[in-house]
């Protein structure tokens, strides 16, 4: 029953938009495995509409994003049908271009469409009473964690409920396996362990409206003190995204904690590791705590200065807004779904044999529900630069506890941003 009320509601949602799009060329600005994910829906697509053609171009993440400015900026520009957001940095773009993007509401997008999607993926897309963007994938935060490491030091996972169970597993660990280090974390250029476990605690940079500065609020101090622990009991080692991939390859690393999408990256890059890796649920301060975040992940939206605004959004509710467009990326690319219903897909129900049998995508795309929004607003990186640095001058002692160092980033983040801190 639940199927069918689900396919009903995503027919009545998509349905508009894909009919009135039969022919024509479009466009897509994309990166990385995002580009090549869209790629793979093509040809799924077009048996459904097979005079229209896609053109996915990859350029790269930031050359996506400051080329889109610059086309908003012009008044639209050489910009193409169909752009990659990603929803941190979605509120630049609505902000600073309101006029930029198409409402997907002109084109067939409804209420209907929205209740497809939870609301931590949707919470950055609306703005102005438009909806700019819809959403693509998403990034549950999940425990990928090395099997035999776990078990030479008798660490069952399933026991790791609390963020002190999860030091207490690596000090075993450590000393079970020489030369492996718990985790990693890019401690020198980003706040990213420390967005995770503040989200899951239902905590960020701003409040949910966007309005105020809430970072030194209960939920990120114990965020920022869980970061210091793992860090004073030696955890944790400063990573870069590639210094993560060679630690995966060389097995010096036990446990990464990251967005569902880094499966992909694990499973391309160490794929000698077959069925030595699996995944858990994200420790809490609290065994009865949340166990549910989000890292990254992105959207599609439509220019306005697209000359095929119906073709566009026919593809984006194909790729985006049904289960066979979503589970086709995310068994080639590991690119996790936002579609809710996505979750009752064979193969998501499925076990993956890289992850020894074990059903992750359950396990991954169960927590979509319960993650609470998090907004980025027009200043994100202001804000992440910010807690970036007093993150590591925390870590390094200088400061005496994580609410002195968080009130001190709050006040640089007002100076910087011009918002009133949250009373």
């Amino acid at each position: 029953m639940r199927n069918t009320l689900v396919c009903a509601a995503m027919a009545l949602a998509l349905g508009q938009g894909s009919a009135l799009a039969q022919s024509g060329e479009i466009t897509i600005w994309s990166w990385n495995i995002a580009a090549s994910s869209l790629k793979e829906t093509i040809a799924g697509f077009n048996k459904q509409h097979p005079d229209i053609k896609v053109t996915v171009q990859d350029l790269g993440n930031q050359q996506v994003f400051d080329k889109t400015l610059a086309g908003c900026a012009a008044g639209g520009a050489g910009l193409p049908d169909i752009i990659t957001v990603e929803n941190q940095e979605a509120e630049i773009f609505w902000n600073q271009f309101p006029d930029c993007f198409a409402d997907l509401k002109t084109l067939g997008y409804t209420d209907a469409t929205a209740q497809l999607f939870p609301e931590f993926k949707r919470v950055e897309l609306e703005a102005n009473g438009k909806v700019y963007a819809m959403p693509w994938d998403s990034g549950p935060v999940t425990v990928f964690y090395r099997r035999d490491f776990y078990e030479k030091a008798g660490v069952d996972p399933a026991s790791v409920r609390t963020w002190d169970d999860f030091i207490a597993a690596g000090k075993k660990i450590m000393q079970a396996n020489p030369g492996v280090i718990m985790t990693e974390a890019d401690l020198n250029g980003d706040d990213e362990f420390f967005r995770m476990i503040s989200n899951e605690q239902g905590c960020g940079y701003f409040s949910p409206d966007g309005s105020a500065i809430t970072v030194n609020q209960p939920g990120c101090v114990t965020a920022l003190e869980t970061v210091k622990k793992m860090k004073a009991d030696n955890l944790v080692s400063a990573a870069n995204w590639d210094e993560k991939i060679q630690a995966t390859k060389a097995g010096k690393v036990a446990t990464h904690i990251f967005g569902g999408w880094y499966e992909g990256t694990i499973r391309s890059n160490a794929k000698d590791l077959a069925g030595k890796w699996g995944v858990y649920a994200l420790p809490s301060a609290t065994a009865d705590g949340p166990h549910a975040a989000n890292l990254g992940g992105s959207s599609l939206a439509i220019t306005e200065a697209s000359k095929n605004k119906e073709a566009a959004y026919a593809f984006t509710s194909y790729a985006l807004g049904t289960v066979e467009g979503q589970v086709t990326m995310l068994k080639a690319y590991g690119l996790v779904p936002s579609l809710l219903s996505a979750l009752d897909d064979p193969f998501v129900q499925s076990g993956q044999p890289y992850w020894g049998d074990q059903k992750i995508w359950v396990d991954v795309l169960s927590t979509l529900p319960k993650i609470k929004p998090s907004r980025g607003t027009t200043y994100f990186t202001d804000a992440n630069k910010i807690l970036t640095a007093t993150q590591l001058k925390y870590i390094e002692g200088g400061y005496p506890d994580a609410r002195t160092a968080l009130d001190d980033a709050a006040k640089q983040i007002e100076l910087a941003t011009g918002l009133p801190l949250s009373q």
